[in-house]
């Protein structure tokens, strides 16, 4: 008998294993999946986490005997698995800081987290929760399940920050970026009334805005569309002077009426009407011998040059 459940249980698991490799089966999660995204300056900064509900159950505390066993992964999803009183993230124990999947951090350039380097790419974060002290640990094992498999001798960065008590109870847990500068956010864990903060800073963005657009050019030599797109983007931002550079660079590339009637609307807000003048009439001329309607664009300047009488 014992021997024909061994065989049952094993062509089961053959089974199983035969329909894993054609379908994936989608169901729904005790601990939904959840992302957040920000951009700060040109860098992009992504959690992919799963939401721990509380449920009415005790989430923070010193571990039960049971639990101070390890100081891995101490969470059990199961009630009736977990020690009666037990918390479900006790105080010293390697946490997942979610659910299901490890926590995923994703950056797309080098940046600054409570001011210590972490490099570019995809890691997982776990944190080591305390009553005081809590440490964040971002993991080059981005792809591992909970913390079971935590290694440390992977971290690639461990920063120490302080809980603070929130007025509002977060029943599900939330990564949020409430806070965003120019070159520096803040991320917020937040879980029933504890939140923890830390900041991620881009150490110099002008800089690293110039070397992506220095290596886009130079991976697309002459592309006088792409010059002229950076050129919007400088102008955009108020930069002219930066702006007349590249619509220069575009123009040079390749006369077009796009580039040469931003560059005349360009000079106009520089106060350089006269100069804008002359450089309108190029772009309407090489927008009519290019079949682009120059009708709106001519008005426009007619407009001006009325204003100027």
């Amino acid at each position: 008998m014992k021997s024909l459940q061994r065989i049952s249980v094993s062509l089961l698991s053959v089974l199983c294993l035969a329909v894993s490799a054609f379908a994936q089966i989608d169901t729904p999660r005790p601990s939904p999946k959840a992302s957040v995204t920000q951009r700060i300056g040109v860098t992009d900064v992504t959690i992919t986490y799963s939401r721990p509900g509380v449920k009415g159950r005790k989430i923070w505390g010193d571990p039960l005997p049971e639990q101070a066993a390890t100081k891995g992964e101490a969470t059990l999803d199961n009630q009736n698995e977990r020690p009666k009183g037990a918390p479900i993230v006790p105080w010293g124990h390697v946490w997942r800081t979610g659910a299901n999947e490890a926590t995923q951090f994703v950056v797309t350039d080098d940046v600054l987290i409570n001011g210590q380097k972490l490099a570019a790419g995809s890691y997982s974060l776990h944190t080591i929760p305390g009553k005081d002290e809590w440490t964040i640990i971002f993991n080059s094992d981005a792809g591992q399940w909970g913390s079971f498999s935590y290694d440390e001798k992977k971290d690639a960065l461990r920063v120490k920050v302080k809980p603070q008590t929130a007025s509002e109870n977060r029943e599900w847990l939330t990564y949020s970026i409430p806070v965003v500068t120019p070159d520096s956010a803040q991320v917020v864990i937040h879980w029933e009334k504890l939140m923890i903060p830390f900041a991620v800073e881009i150490p110099s963005v002008e800089a690293l805005s110039k070397a992506k657009i220095d290596a886009l050019v130079a991976a697309n030599p002459g592309d006088w569309k792409l010059l002229l797109n950076v050129a919007n983007q400088y102008a955009g931002n108020d930069r002219l002077d930066e702006a007349l550079k590249w619509v220069e660079q575009s123009i040079k590339a390749k006369e077009a009426f796009q580039n040469l009637s931003m560059k005349a609307m360009l000079l106009i807000a520089s106060g350089r009407k006269d100069e804008a003048f002359s450089i309108a009439e190029r772009a309407i001329r090489q927008g009519k011998a290019d079949n682009v309607d120059t009708a709106r664009f001519e008005r426009r300047i007619a407009d001006l040059k009325a204003a100027k009488q």
